[in-house]
């Protein structure tokens, strides 16, 4: 346990930034036991494209395609969901959905200034694609999980709460696309986005992952008590979740299906604090998570991106066509880096 003693020691490392590089590690079995290798690590940062938002939002930091592979598609800091067009003349972000603070409250209406505090008009993080459907759902920090149809515009609230207790800080998500099935994270049901620090330095334990039934529109608690549960994401052959607990530095196992199914366990120990957990391609051509580089090289390791700079979090990686989209809660932009450079660096 090595990693856990690091994670606890550098805690405190968290008051200026979180790790900054990326390791991509399939979820699919064998979980994280294969033999030792070298971990190729690549000097990233220079080969980095910022693909810039318009100002004043930043910070996208979950990223997602819809069924026909258009994207991505981000949510930012200003509340609203927007999407990027990068094969018309004029290339950019437009904005696909919006929550009803933006109808409703006067200072989130505009799109040129950013609302003191965030929660005012809301935060949305997570975010994933139900293909058949082409419905979007969107784990707000503050407002809840929310679904928006593939023509985009207003997205509706389809929860709030679970046995009875609200959401307080939403964050990951992920679909089932063979159910439609929808989980999610709730960080912390005692500090909210906003003051996300004290989560990890507090030892905060009261997070949760749950499930949502867009058929019926119940909410089921999977799993309570995690430390900062951050990105979820469905495993390949869909008989578990893999989710990110950011406090504890650790990777854990939810099962679904099977004989250990409601169990949730350790599926790895990190040397740093993961965040997201994020499919790399569509229908299941392969997933992965981004957590920090020097992790387990006991893990089947891809290659560890460095070079993003000592204060850039980042929260999310997706593999797209030959290129890695990176997403970041800090940045005024989303990377692009050529993914067949990594096989050449």
């Amino acid at each position: 346990m090595a990693e856990a003693r690091h994670c606890r020691r550098s805690a405190t490392l968290l008051a200026t930034s979180f790790l900054s590089l990326a390791l991509l590690i399939p979820l699919s079995p064998p979980p994280m036991a294969a033999a030792a290798q070298e971990m190729k690590s690549i000097n990233a940062g220079p080969r980095v494209v910022p693909v810039r938002l318009r100002r004043p939002a930043f910070g996208p930091e979950s990223l997602a395609f819809d069924h026909r592979g258009v994207g991505p598609y981000t949510g930012v800091s200003n509340g609203r969901v927007v999407r990027w067009s990068g094969g018309r003349r004029r290339p950019g972000w437009t904005e696909f959905a919006h929550n009803y603070k933006h109808k409703t409250v006067a200072e989130c209406a505009s799109k040129k200034k950013l609302a003191e505090p965030e929660s005012a008009c809301g935060r949305p993080l997570g975010l994933q694609f139900h293909r058949k459907t082409g419905d979007m759902y969107i784990a707000d920090a503050y407002l809840g999980l929310m679904r928006v149809g593939r023509r985009g515009g207003l997205a509706k609230v389809v929860a709030t709460e679970a046995a009875g207790v609200p959401f307080n800080f939403l964050n990951g998500v992920d679909v089932d696309q063979e159910t439609g099935d929808v989980y999610f994270t709730d960080s912390s049901t005692a500090y909210q986005r906003s003051d996300y620090l004290l989560v990890v330095l507090s030892g905060d334990a009261t997070g949760r992952l749950m499930r949502y039934d867009p058929r019926t529109g119940n909410v089921t608690v999977l799993s309570s008590g995690l430390a900062f549960p951050n990105g979820v994401a469905v495993s390949a052959d869909r008989t578990h979740l893999v989710v990110a607990e950011t406090s504890s530095c650790r990777l854990l196992r939810h099962w679904l299906r099977g004989p250990a199914a409601g169990k949730t366990e350790v599926l790895a120990d990190l040397p740093g604090y993961p965040t997201t957990s994020a499919p790399t391609e569509p229908a299941g051509a392969g997933t992965g998570v981004v957590v920090p580089a020097g992790s387990d090289r006991n893990g089947t390791v891809a290659a560890a991106l460095r070079g993003f700079g000592g204060d850039v979090t980042v929260s999310e990686v997706v593999q797209r066509n030959g290129s890695l989209w990176i997403g970041s809660v800090e940045t005024p932009y989303v990377g692009l880096y050529k993914f067949a450079s990594l096989t050449h660096a």
